[in-house]
């Protein structure tokens, strides 16, 4: 059982025998390894390879369940995904059958979309940019409503504090005053008479009317008589002794007394943005789209938005620039006021015209889809009530069992 004791009983071999069997063995050796790099190397090779195939095919067949990819068949779709589940990570070692499936199952689908979707000229593709007509009588108004709104904010918003801090006995500190004591109890009272025109009038078109105009009557006001008379209408002997009574920490309450006009002002500019951008506009955007046409048009307000911010910046330093033309003894301060509440003025009224058209193409739009529909089948009235009720009742009394028709 002992090793050794075979191995001590094998005969001694010749040296020359034992070299060259030694040098057989190594060279076998040698070309293995060699054979073994080669194969190795081959294998990593095709790995790398499929690899480089199977990454673009996975992602393809991804894109085509998740619906990206654009104007393709849904046959090339099939048959490219088909192709694509039959590689798996334990065929990679059929490479040339994997290589010939995969040439031929891209051909296959190149080809077939190709006679599916033929090639489309510029013009083809920029018609199906193009919104239907339907669409456009809705979303051009809305934009061009939009634009409007924030023309008139970006306008109001850079009067109003510059009104405010450049008041006589006023300053930048009045304004956090203004937010808290007077802006906030007119967005509180605002919202209790929105709630009951609402109620009131079934039509949101009156609504908007009988918000949207009194902010303009005020501009319009403000400009062309409160402001040229805040002399006369602002309480300055009185605040000024009030004042001389009172501690200084009452110094911004009594400025917002002492410029009451302008306080208002910067109050109703505040509802501007808050009522008309934010609550009408959006209430009749909801109201004349649908769910569909709101998702694709309404991130594009957003552009009508940045437009109107550039123009309405560009109109305000024109106006600037006009204060240097004035003759002397001319308020500079009151001529920009008229120019910029009558861009206000001219604006909203574009924006009232613009939402009385929607409002009628909208309704008109609806008459026509309801006039195609079938209408709804009119129950019949008899002549005589009474002699129905009692026809009613005998049959209740027949199939209860009560009585019956004569009774």
């Amino acid at each position: 059982d002992d090793p050794l004791y075979y191995l001590s009983t094998i005969p001694p071999s010749n040296p020359n025998q034992l070299k060259k069997e030694s040098s057989e063995t190594a060279h076998q050796i040698n070309y293995r390894e060699k054979f073994n790099i080669k194969f190795n190397s081959h294998i990593d090779t095709k790995m790398r390879l499929h690899e480089k195939l199977v990454v673009p095919l996975l992602v393809l067949s991804a894109m085509s369940v998740s619906g990206l990819l654009i104007r393709c068949p849904s046959s090339t779709v099939c048959r490219v995904t088909t192709h694509v589940k039959i590689l798996k990570i334990g065929d990679l070692q059929g490479s040339s059958a994997i290589n010939n499936r995969l040439m031929m199952s891209t051909a296959v689908a190149s080809v077939q979309g190709d006679d599916a979707s033929p090639k489309r000229s510029f013009w083809q593709r920029a018609k199906d940019i193009v919104p239907p007509a339907s669409e456009r009588k809705k979303i051009i108004p809305l934009g061009l409503m939009f634009f409007c709104i924030l023309f008139n904010y970006t306008i109001l918003r850079d009067t109003k504090d510059v009104l405010v801090i450049t008041a006589p006995k006023s300053g930048a500190e009045i304004i956090p005053f203004i937010k808290t004591y007077v802006n906030l109890p007119a967005a509180i009272a605002f919202t209790a008479l929105y709630s009951k025109l609402c109620d009131k009038f079934e039509n949101p078109e009156k609504v908007f009317y009988i918000c949207t105009i009194p902010f303009l009557i005020f501009f319009a006001l403000f400009a062309w008589v409160i402001f040229p008379n805040a002399g006369t209408l602002h309480p300055h002997a009185f605040i000024d002794m009030i004042s001389a009574r009172l501690p200084l920490g009452f110094g911004a309450p009594l400025s917002i007394i002492r410029n009451w006009s302008y306080a208002v002002f910067y109050v109703m500019a505040e509802m501007w943005g808050s009522v008309v951008a934010s609550l009408l506009f959006w209430g009749c955007a909801n109201e004349v789209t649908t769910v569909d046409e709101a998702k694709k048009y309404y991130p594009l307000f957003g552009l009508g938005a940045n437009v109107s911010l550039i123009v309405s910046g560009q109109y305000v330093k024109y106006v600037s620039k006009l204060r240097t033309t004035l003759a002397p003894g001319v308020d500079p301060w009151g001529v920009s006021l008229r120019y910029l509440m009558g861009a206000v003025l001219g604006s909203g009224s574009v924006m009232l015209a613009v939402y009385y058209n929607l409002q009628r193409t909208v309704s008109k739009m609806k008459s026509e889809s309801s006039k195609g529909m079938a209408p709804a089948p009119k129950k019949e009235k008899s002549e005589d009530g009474n002699e129905r009720k009692c026809e009613i009742l005998n049959e209740l009394k027949v199939h209860s069992g009560l009585g019956n028709a004569g009774d």
